[in-house]
């Protein structure tokens, strides 16, 4: 079926349609009411949906319904007041491909390329520990994304964030020949791999929730416990698992985003701002094309700032 897409929705728009739920909760309004409060997605953005029946069930996050309501402005923010919400049906015809967003290149292709670094790498130690975690976690690698909502959260958004580093460690080594390249290509393959644990994503890449790992230890743990593993198993000791396992542990930068050391060597330090600016590169462009140009973004909790669409094309001179 023909439906609107969320981003070209306006006020007092009737919508009837099939999307994907981010989030959905039921709460309690302030009449002692029960409602559904619903994050609804397809590939293009999102929208606030609220389903004022404390009797419907709020459907599992990671799940397609099929939803009919109205837009409508509410503190200056569009949201959809659904008339009616069901699960999708095996009847259906859905276009799944609409409905989520997806990295820009094959999944296959991105594995690809981090298969030939890992190949390329000059450290017999490295790439043995290396070759050994990927090894665990190819086949999620080809559908997980890298976040539940922040940067590259898409299918194929963890292959699509590390190639992204990969090209910009390429770019930035020549610069500062003093760097060891193969210390910093390994950071890079392995920094966010154990999100394939952290979370539990379907085969369309969204995350349904956080695993009890986890929640409990998280990704920067898990990761160093992956790379002892490893190196165990493939009879690596000394200089280079300690390395590799201090650029995991400082690889977010500051203990207030999660690294319990900051890095502590040029290697480490450069993994740290190849993650922090492809990511954030990804967040504002993701942004940015869901704004008309010259409009400002809400504020974004993640940047603790709003964003400004340029108008790009008033930079170059007619004729």
């Amino acid at each position: 079926m023909q439906q609107a897409s969320v981003d070209t929705l306006a006020k007092d728009e009737h919508f009837e349609g099939f999307v994907l739920v981010r989030s959905s909760d039921q709460r309690t309004g302030s009449n002692g009411g029960k409602y559904l409060d619903l994050t609804l997605a397809d590939r293009s953005g999102e929208v606030n949906g609220k389903l004022w029946d404390g009797n419907v069930p709020p459907p599992p996050a990671g799940s397609v319904v099929k939803v009919r309501g109205t837009t409508q402005e509410y503190n200056g923010r569009l949201q959809l007041r659904i008339e009616k919400l069901r699960l999708v049906e095996e009847t259906d015809e859905v276009d799944m491909s609409l409905l989520t967003p997806s990295a820009p290149e094959p999944p296959e292709a991105m594995l690809a390329e981090l298969q030939a670094a890992l190949d390329a790498m000059q450290s017999d130690p490295l790439r043995r520990i290396v070759n050994e975690v990927l090894s665990g976690c190819r086949e999620k690698l080809l559908y997980f994304p890298a976040a539940q909502r922040i940067h590259h959260a898409e299918r194929g958004g963890l292959l699509h964030h590390t190639t992204g580093m990969l090209q910009l460690a390429k770019a930035v080594l020549p610069v500062y020949p003093q760097l060891n390249a193969d210390l910093v290509i390994a950071g890079v393959i392995l920094h966010d791999l154990c999100k394939t644990e952290e979370m539990d994503s379907n085969l369309l890449g969204v995350v349904r929730d956080y695993t009890e790992e986890g929640l409990l230890l998280g990704h920067i743990v898990l990761g160093v416990e992956r790379i002892a593993q490893a190196a165990r198993t493939v009879g690596v000791e000394g200089e280079p698992v300690l390395l590799l396992e201090h650029m995991m542990l400082s690889h977010h930068g500051e203990e207030a985003f999660g690294s319990p050391r900051k890095p502590m060597f040029p290697e480490a330090e450069m993994l740290h701002w190849l993650d922090l600016l492809d990511a954030r590169m990804n967040e504002m462009g993701t942004t940015l094309d869901r704004l008309a140009p010259g409009v400002f973004s809400e504020r974004l909790w993640s940047l603790e700032r709003r964003l400004y669409h340029p108008r790009y094309d008033e930079l170059t001179p007619e004729g």
